[in-house]
């Protein structure tokens, strides 16, 4: 028999491979309960997307496997095959549910997929791609649902959707024998949860940083590699141009509504994504905020050096990628270059995700005139640049609680973030005691640079306001976004779940 490990943390193309954000916090939940042992399944797309491990594992991680869901089907040799008819049935059954159902898998359907995928002499990857009863459902569902739409788009679509099903339910089948299964988003790793706990009967437990579904609906909508297909001459056939977008945009919710059915705790960072998630399905019952939290202590150094001042710098910290809206921030710089000229803008995050757009934010620099005044500087230690900022910025179309905002306010730096997330409640306050303190910056629009410009001449042009600012972001995040609270948090739900005291 396996050894037994406390926590099996599941996690979607995030730690270790991909540092900040979700993997910090991955990283600082493990170090930071060193009284559980931790097994980690990384769910990735293809393995030339990562490169080496960004993070050390602490010593109470005691597994680590990763899987690859998107991998050449290279091994698998094409051949003729029949494939079972009633086998299929119940796949087609499955099926159904990615089409218009709102309601989750029923868990007798759910079990029985998961008994079928991958097992011997049941229906395998193979039959799946080669088989004649795999493709007469896939053609019964395409007459179904997208007749209008291109077959090809429609088999490719299909196959790159549904294969990833066989991979997660190989692994459901050789799990670690672990107390309580853990993921941190919905998607393919909340799926793989939900065939967790069918397998095991252990408890499933689902955090959410960010909405999952929606953070894709972002995704798809610029995904470049999703070409609308439609008739220039035939008007009528514009409604259809984005069926493959809405195929995928409804298997993510599927995945999702899957996994708030099959989770016994379901857990948001701030309450507004605890109502989301009640919108998109989550029983209000099963659902508790627990605040992601700091070492504060580790950004007093970082206080103590903060000057007088503020410094004509404003500072975006994150990834360069179209979500983070990398030049919203740039021409946001360009605008308040007009009242402020010395002012520049600083870029500190990695650079390696996406390419393709790190080059045009270069090219949007060079274009805009702003060489050597918006830098490009990638990661940085933050303690160490937090205090040559005037003002710590977000330009984000999509966050759920940033780091970034908290720990530039530990060290008593204002901050201007959009309107998403919570961002508002992290810089006003929470109604009550907490936004008694007192405002640390300034909430902007998604998408404007006008107004980006704005707060930033307004958080810059008053050094006592600026001080201000900053010290009630110093007293907010010390009172309620310390690390210890987290942990107490979460030290109390793995108990409850492994002890069978959980709330379900």
């Amino acid at each position: 028999m396996k050894k037994e490990v406390d926590i099996c943390l599941l996690l979607e193309g995030t730690y270790p491979y991909v540092r900040g954000g979700v993997s910090s916090w991955v990283h600082q939940i493990i170090s930071g309960l060193p009284e559980f042992s931790f097994h980690l399944i990384f769910l990735g797309g293809q393995p030339d997307f990562y490169d080496k491990a960004a993070y050390t594992f602490p010593p109470n991680v005691v597994g680590f496997e990763e899987h690859y869901l998107l991998s050449n089907q290279n091994d698998i040799k094409p051949s003729v095959r029949a494939g079972s008819e009633n086998k299929f049935r119940t796949w087609g059954n499955f099926l159904s549910y990615f089409d218009k159902k709102k309601k989750p898998l029923p868990d007798e359907l759910l079990t029985d997929t998961a008994d079928l995928l991958g097992q011997n002499n049941q229906l395998t990857l193979a039959d799946f791609l080669y088989s004649r009863a795999s493709w007469d459902v896939l053609t019964e569902q395409y007459s179904k649902t997208a007749e209008n739409q291109s077959f090809v788009d429609y088999f490719w679509t299909y196959r790159n959707i549904y294969k990833p099903i066989f991979i997660l339910s190989r692994i459901s089948k050789n799990l670690p024998n672990a107390k309580v299964y853990h993921s941190i988003s919905t998607g393919y790793a909340g799926f793989l949860g939900c065939l967790c706990k069918q397998q095991t009967s252990r408890p499933y437990l689902l955090t959410e940083h960010g909405i999952y579904t929606k953070e894709r609906k972002i995704d798809l909508a610029q995904a470049n590699w999703i070409k609308d297909r439609h008739n220039l001459i035939d008007i009528s056939m514009h409604k259809d141009m984005d069926l493959t977008r809405k195929t995928w945009i409804r298997f993510f919710e599927q995945l999702g509504l899957t996994a708030y059915h099959q989770a016994d705790e379901i857990i948001a960072l701030f309450e507004g994504n605890r109502q989301r998630q009640h919108r998109d399905g989550a029983p209000k019952s099963k659902t508790r905020v627990i605040v992601n939290g700091i070492n504060t202590q580790r950004f007093h150094e970082a206080y103590l050096k903060r000057p007088n001042k503020p410094p004509m710098v404003a500072g975006l910290v994150g990834r360069v990628v179209p979500i983070k809206d990398i030049k919203t921030f740039i021409r946001t710089i360009r605008n308040a270059m007009e009242h402020i000229p010395e002012l520049e803008g600083w870029i500190i995050g990695p650079k390696e995700e996406d390419q393709d757009y790190v080059h045009e934010c270069e090219l949007l620099i060079e274009s805009l005139g702003l060489n050597g005044k918006v830098k490009m500087l990638g990661s940085q230690n933050v303690v160490e640049i937090l205090p040559k900022l005037g003002v710590l910025m977000l330009t984000s179309i999509s966050e759920a609680q940033p780091l970034v905002l908290l720990e530039a306010m530990a060290a008593g730096i204002p901050c201007i973030a959009t309107e998403v997330g919570a961002c508002r409640e992290i810089i006003n306050g929470a109604p009550g005691e907490d936004a008694a303190l007192g405002s640390a910056g300034e909430i902007i629009p998604i998408a404007s640079p006008d107004d980006g410009a704005k707060a930033i001449i307004k958080v810059l042009a008053d050094d006592e306001a600026w001080r201000l600012a900053g010290e009630n972001g110093k007293q907010r995040v010390t009172r309620y976004y310390d690390e210890t609270m987290m942990y107490d948090a979460y030290r109390r739900l793995y108990k409850e779940a492994i002890h069978g005291r959980n709330r379900i």
